[in-house]
């Protein structure tokens, strides 16, 4: 039995490592094939379904394809829905697994199958390890180590067939199924490898030691399990990534409730469609399209509730930025009083208009600042900006005044410089250390250009009608003369050799950031008080 136990293992472990090196290899030989087909994925939810299908087929791991659409959805490349979308046919891809080891597991010799796959591959892989054929080649050593893996474990299981027999293991009832259900967990939470479960699962099923309903109680819970790696992968990430996992999540135990529902019609039919298919006594190839259709069995439940499940994880999960980032003000009610509307919008650039003052004047006060930071703040104001544009358009289609319609193009140019104010702000923020240590004249310059511009900023970040006697063209006209003067005393002291060269570029570069950030604000200033003055 010992030794039984040990070959179990050691199947295990070459099926663990041949899935790996199998994934990594197809990954990277891939090279930007994986971002080109998830990139062609945001035209609709069913392309994206097919591009998931697509991709876990091809590289063999579901993770992968779920990890690398949290990073899609993080960069802004995909949106939550066509997100979903990727991940229902990342877990409909990855029963190809048990295909695999249903269809080439127990009829063929699968050692004369991996060693040459290993031995080939491997010399692929240490002669050119860099390139393209290394990569295939450490696949083919993947693929090897896989059917190998599966052999290993055929044999386990003919050793431990007579020391567990059938009649020991109750997979009848709610609590016999419910075990099996937490077995396929507890292996996949161990292996981090719901495949490995997969194969394990047919394996012990083929050699005559679980019952073929037993068994499709642990796959329903292998699938469960492998919600794990999402689940860690979501701790301390952002909002998007938390939503990506939890979506994967749903999916999963959604799927497993279903099918627990409708096990026994589910393996009923599993069974005829594999004895239609000329393998009646065939467990494994059973199993194996019980799995994939408790998968699509899933994706038909979870399809039109979709919409929904967006709506729900995107009100879940908030960071500070994506409150921020939602529009006050932009009520689509009042479309229907278009006047109304033109008075929202209005509001939300004065609201734009704080937040960006507000990161402008703590990068001039905090000269700790990190680009970061800024560049979290530009997000939010690029989508407000988006967001702002869209009411735009939808308030041109309304208006038979073009006195009125003539206010739009301001309201436009008011957010995109509210953008460019956060876009110098985190230019400033990376400018701050080489622009440090300063001595003399160009040192008072730089704290006066600094002062005016923060007195600027607060200036331009209230309506004209609170100024009062304040005056931002008469504080951007006395910044500009300070200005030319800080560059003048700049550059002299760069041609004494009193500042490095480098240093001289940095000062100067950091005084014009600053210097365009100002223009920006009082632009944005100018605008916003036409757009709040037309009284068309």
């Amino acid at each position: 039995m010992s030794s039984a136990i040990a070959t179990l293992f050691g199947g295990i472990g070459l099926f663990l490592l041949g899935m790996r090196l199998m994934t990594d290899g197809l990954t990277a030989s891939a090279g930007g094939g994986l971002r080109t087909i998830l990139a062609g994925a945001t035209r609709s939810r069913a392309r994206a379904l097919g591009s998931g299908l697509l991709i876990t087929t091809g590289v063999q791991s579901s993770s992968a394809v779920i990890f690398a659409t949290i990073g899609f959805v993080n960069a802004g490349l995909l949106s939550l829905g066509q997100a979903i979308g990727l991940v229902y046919g990342a877990n409909l891809g990855t029963t190809l697994t048990s295909w695999l080891v249903a269809i080439t597991g127990f009829d063929i010799n699968l050692r004369a199958l991996a060693l040459p796959a290993i031995g080939l591959g491997a010399m692929a892989w240490a002669i050119s390890r860099a390139s393209r054929w290394g990569a295939l080649g450490q696949a083919a050593a993947g693929f090897g180590l896989f059917f190998l893996g599966i052999d290993v474990l055929r044999e386990a299981f003919d050793g431990l067939g007579g020391m567990f027999p059938i009649e020991g293991q109750d997979a009848e009832g709610i609590t016999g199924i419910a075990v099996f259900v937490l077995s396929g967990i507890a292996i996949t939470l161990l292996t981090q490898s719901s495949s490995a479960t997969l194969a394990i699962t047919l394996t012990a099923a083929a050699g005559g030691l679980v019952p073929a309903q037993a068994a499709a109680a642990m796959i329903i819970g292998a699938n469960v399990g492998t919600t794990s790696t999402a689940v860690f992968a979501a701790v301390g990430a952002t909002s998007p990534a938390r939503r990506v996992a939890a979506a994967h999540v749903l999916f999963n135990v959604v799927t497993a409730v279903a099918a627990l529902a409708l096990l026994p019609a589910l393996l009923w039919m599993a069974q005829r469609l594999a004895s239609m298919a000329g393998a009646g006594g065939d467990v494994a190839l059973a199993l194996a399209v019980f799995h994939t259709l408790t998968k699509l069995l899933g994706v038909a439940v979870m399809w039109p509730l979709t919409p929904r499940v967006v709506a729900g994880l995107e009100r879940r999960f908030r960071s500070p930025d994506e409150d921020h980032a939602r529009p006050r003000h932009l009520d689509a009610n009042l479309l229907a009083t278009p006047a109304l509307a033109l008075d929202a919008l209005g509001m939300e650039l004065r609201r734009m208009g704080k937040i960006a003052t507000s990161q402008c004047i703590a990068v001039l006060q905090d000269t700790r600042a990190r680009p970061a930071a800024m560049e979290s703040g530009h997000r939010v104001m690029e989508t407000l900006q988006e967001a702002i544009g869209e009411y735009a358009a939808r308030l041109h289609h309304l208006f038979d005044d073009s006195a009125q319609d003539a206010r739009l193009p301001n309201a436009l140019r008011v957010a995109q410089y509210h953008v460019n104010m956060t876009e110098m702000s985190m230019e400033l923020a990376r400018l701050v250390p080489p622009a440090q240590g300063v001595e003399g004249a160009v040192a008072t310059l730089l704290r006066g250009i600094r002062d005016q511009a923060a007195v600027l900023l607060e200036a331009t970040g209230v309506p004209a009608g609170e100024r009062g006697a304040v005056d931002p063209g008469r504080i951007l006209d006395q910044f500009e003369h300070t200005y030319q003067e800080f560059k003048a005393t700049v550059l002299q002291a760069g041609s004494a050799g009193e500042m490095v060269p480098r240093r001289m570029a940095a000062v100067l570069e950091y005084g014009s950031a600053l210097r365009r950030m100002c223009q920006q604000a009082g632009k944005a200033a100018a605008y916003l008080d036409r757009y709040l003055d037309s009284d068309g």
